[in-house]
C-alpha cells in the first residue's frame, strides 16, 4: 500500500504546488517535497520485491467500460521503478535551484504539479494490470510531459518542439488502441491476467503493433525524431527525468507484450536486432555530428535504447533456440543497460543544464576551460562521459559486457541463424563503443579542457550545493554500480523468470559466469583506482615544497596564439563525420575569403536528422496536401457541423440495425 500512498502524495503535493502558484518558493517546497518523500515511500515496496518478497496485487471494479483498477507490483514491474524512484527525487532537489531563475516570471506552481503527476502516472503504467488502466496512465504521462517540454512556450523553437513530441506521442498511443481492442477481443477483456494468444499470425501483429506504439515511446529509429525536439526544450532536469526514466515506459511495454504472445519466432528478434543496431549506430553518429549539448545527449538516448533492443533481440533468439543462457544473458544485459542508462543519463542532463545556468548556452564550440572555473560539474560529468562511452569499471561496461557474453556464447554454442546475428551484435556493439568514445571524448575536451573560445564561460562560477548534489549522488552511484555489478546482477533472478516464463528453466550457469567475470573485473578495476590514487598522493607529495608554473603549450614559433587556434568539438569529429558523410548528410555553409587582403571567411556546418527530413516532413506535406482538399466541408456555420453529426450518428444506427 506504500506505493499507492506514494502516487496520492504526489498527486496532492502537485495540487498544493499548482494552488500555492503565487509564492514560487511554497510551490517548491510542495513539489520538491512530494516527489522525495513520494519515492522514498515507493522504493520501499520496490526494494522489499526485487529482494524476492511476493508480488502484490489490488483488483477493484470500475464503471469505465472495459476497465478495472487492477495493479501488481512483481519483480518486473518493481525493476523498472527503480529508475522512476531513484531519478525523480534528485532531478525533483536539482530543479528547486534550476527554477529559480524564473521566480516572478513564470508559474512555478504548474510546473511542478505536471512534475509530480507525471511521476506518479508513470508509476502507474509499470503497475497497471488493466488496458484501460494503462492506456489512461500511459496519455497522463503524454500530457503532463507535453507541459513540462513547453515551459518555455513563447519561445516558436519550443512550442515546434512541444508539438512534434506530442504527435508523436499520439501516433505511438493510436497503434497502442489497436493492440489492446485485438488483444481485449482475442482474450475476452483488458485484464493482463486474461491475455494469452495462441495463434501465431495474431501474435506478430500484436508484436509489430506493440513494436510500433512503444517503439515510439522509447525512441526507436525511425520513431525517435522526438527526442531531439524535446529533449532541449524542456528543463534540463526535466530532460533528464525524459530520457532516464520516461522512455523507458516503452522498453517495459514491449517486454511486458512478450509476457502475453507465447512463443516467439525467430524473426522477431532478428528485427529487434536490426533495430538495434541502426539505433545504436546512427544514433551515435547524430550525436557525433551534432554542436548542441542537450541534443547531442537525446541522440545518444538513442542509441542507448538502440543497445538495449540488441539485448532483447539476443533474449528473443534464445527463446526460440531453447537456449536458457543465451536467453538470460540478453534480457539481463538488456535490463541492466536500462538502470545503467537512467543514472548516467541523468547525470549528464543534470551536467548539461548547470552548464547551461552558468554561461547561457547549449552550443559546445562556445565553451571551454570550465574544469577549472566548475571542478565539482566537471568531475560529474567526466564520470557520467566515461560510463556512458561503455569504458570499465563503470556501470555502463557492465550491462554491455552481459551482451558480449551472451553473443560470444551463441556464436560458439550454437548453429544456423544466431550466428550470423550474434556476431552482428559482437561487430555492431564493438562500433557504437568506439565511436560513443569520440563522441564523448569530444564533448568533454571542448567543454572543459583548452581556453575559453568565446566569453560566455569567461566570469562563471559553479553552481550552487542543491544543484551539486545530485550531480554527485548519481556519479557515486555511477561508479558503485559498476564495481559491484558482480553483487546486482544476482538479484535479477527474480526478474527473468517473468520473461523466460517459469518452465523455461534459468541456467544456473548464467548467474555463476556472469558474477565471477564481473567480480573480476571490479578487482583489477578497483586496483587499478587505488595505484591512481597513490599516484595522484606521491605527485602531490613531490610538488608540495616546489613553484608550479603555468606557461603557454608550444606554439609553433608564433608570438601570439589566440583561443580561436584550438580544436573545436566540429574539427575533432570532422574526420568521423566525412567518414559516415553518407548516413549524416551534413550541410556545409562555406564563405571563402576573397581578395589580397580578405577581412572575413566562415564555414557553418549543420547535420539535420535525414529521418525527419527525409521521411516525415515529406510525409506531413502529403497528408496536408490531401486534406486541404476537404476544407470545403468546413465552412464555419454550426448548423452544418450539427447536420454532419446527425448524419454520422444515423449512419451509424443504419449499420447497427442491418
Amino acid at each position: 500500500m506504500l506505493l499507492l500512498l506514494a502516487v496520492a502524495l504526489l498527486i496532492t503535493t502537485g495540487l498544493a504546488a499548482l494552488f500555492s502558484y503565487r509564492s514560487p518558493r511554497l510551490s517548491s517546497f510542495w513539489g520538491v517535497g512530494g516527489a522525495v518523500l513520494g519515492c522514498g515511500l515507493g522504493l520501499v515496496p520496490v526494494a522489499q520485491t526485487l529482494l524476492g518478497a511476493p508480488a502484490f496485487s489490488l483488483y477493484r471494479p470500475w464503471s469505465v467500460p472495459y476497465g478495472s483498477f487492477a495493479i501488481e507490483l512483481d519483480a518486473l514491474s518493481a525493476f523498472f521503478l527503480l529508475p522512476v524512484l531513484i531519478l525523480s527525487p534528485l532531478a525533483a532537489l536539482y530543479g528547486c535551484q534550476y527554477l529559480a531563475h524564473w521566480h516572478g516570471r513564470k508559474s512555478i506552481g504548474a510546473s511542478w504539479f505536471f512534475y509530480n503527476v507525471l511521476v506518479a502516472s508513470m508509476i502507474l503504467v509499470f503497475v497497471a494490470r488493466n488496458g484501460m488502466l494503462f492506456l489512461i496512465s500511459w496519455e497522463i504521462t503524454a500530457l503532463s510531459s507535453f507541459f513540462l517540454v513547453v515551459f518555455e512556450h513563447e519561445k516558436a523553437a519550443v512550442r515546434q518542439a512541444g508539438w512534434i513530441y506530442l504527435v508523436a506521442t499520439h501516433i505511438g498511443t493510436a497503434f497502442l488502441l489497436v493492440f489492446f481492442m485485438l488483444l481485449g477481443r482475442h482474450s475476452g477483456g483488458l485484464d493482463f491476467a486474461g491475455f494469452a494468444v495462441h495463434s501465431a499470425p495474431l501474435a506478430s501483429l500484436l508484436f509489430l503493433l506493440a513494436l510500433i506504439g512503444f517503439g515510439a515511446k522509447a525512441g526507436f529509429v525511425p520513431f525517435h525524431v522526438w527526442l531531439p525536439e524535446a529533449h532541449p526544450a524542456a528543463p534540463s532536469h526535466v530532460s533528464a527525468l525524459m530520457s532516464g526514466a520516461m522512455i523507458k515506459m516503452g522498453i517495459y511495454g514491449l517486454v511486458r507484450t512478450l509476457t502475453f504472445l507465447g512463443s516467439p519466432p525467430a524473426w522477431w528478434g532478428v528485427l529487434l536486432i536490426a533495430i538495434g543496431l541502426s539505433s545504436g549506430i546512427l544514433g551515435i553518429l547524430l550525436a557525433l555530428a551534432q554542436g548542441d549539448l542537450k541534443r547531442l545527449l537525446a541522440y545518444s538516448s538513442v542509441e542507448n535504447i538502440g543497445i538495449i533492443a540488441l539485448g532483447l533481440g539476443l533474449g528473443i533468439l534464445g527463446l526460440h533456440a531453447e537456449a536458457p543462457l543465451l536467453a538470460t544473458f540478453g534480457f539481463a544485459g538488456a535490463l541492466f543497460h536500462v538502470l545503467n542508462h537512467s543514472l548516467f543519463k541523468g547525470l549528464l542532463f543534470l551536467g548539461a543544464g548547470a552548464l547551461l545556468q552558468q554561461t547561457g548556452t547549449r552550443q559546445i564550440d562556445h565553451l571551454g576551460g570550465l574544469l577549472k572555473r566548475m571542478p565539482w560539474t566537471g568531475a560529474a560529468f567526466l564520470i557520467g562521459a566515461v560510463a556512458i562511452a561503455g569504458l570499465p569499471p563503470l556501470n555502463g561496461f557492465a550491462g554491455e559486457f552481459l551482451l558480449y557474453l551472451g553473443a560470444f556464447y551463441s556464436a560458439t554454442e550454437l548453429s544456423g541463424l544466431a550466428v550470423f546475428q550474434s556476431m552482428a551484435v559482437v561487430a555492431g556493439l564493438s562500433l557504437i563503443g568506439g565511436l560513443a568514445v569520440a563522441c564523448f571524448t569530444r564533448v568533454f575536451g571542448a567543454l572543459f579542457l583548452g581556453a575559453p573560445r568565446t566569453p560566455h564561460p569567461a566570469a562563471v562560477g559553479e553552481v550552487g550545493w542543491v544543484m551539486r548534489l545530485p550531480m554527485l549522488i548519481l556519479a557515486g552511484a555511477c561508479i558503485f554500480v559498476g564495481l559491484g555489478a558482480f553483487a546486482i546482477v544476482p538479484s535479477l533472478a527474480y526478474v527473468l523468470p517473468i520473461i523466460v516464463g517459469p518452465d523455461f528453466a534459468l541456467a544456473p550457469a548464467f548467474f555463476q559466469q556472469a558474477s565471477s567475470s564481473l567480480n573480476n573485473l571490479s578487482l583489477v578495476a578497483l586496483g587499478f583506482l587505488v595505484l591512481l590514487a597513490l599516484l595522484v598522493a606521491l605527485r602531490h607529495r613531490l610538488l608540495r615544497r616546489r613553484t608550479v608554473d603555468e606557461q603557454l603549450t608550444w606554439d609553433c614559433g608564433y608570438a601570439l596564439p589566440s583561443a580561436r587556434m584550438q580544436y573545436t568539438a566540429s574539427s575533432f569529429a570532422q574526420p568521423l563525420t566525412q567518414f559516415f558523410a553518407f548516413f549524416l548528410q551534413t550541410r556545409r555553409h562555406v564563405s571563402m575569403p576573397a581578395g589580397i587582403l580578405p577581412a572575413a571567411a566562415s564555414l557553418h556546418t549543420e547535420t539535420p536528422d535525414v529521418f525527419q527530413e527525409v521521411l516525415y516532413r515529406r510525409f506531413f506535406i502529403y497528408i496536408r496536401a490531401a486534406l486541404a482538399k476537404w476544407r470545403r466541408f468546413q465552412q464555419g456555420t454550426v448548423q452544418l457541423y450539427i447536420l454532419y453529426i446527425a448524419l454520422t450518428l444515423l449512419a451509424l444506427m443504419i449499420w447497427k440495425l442491418s
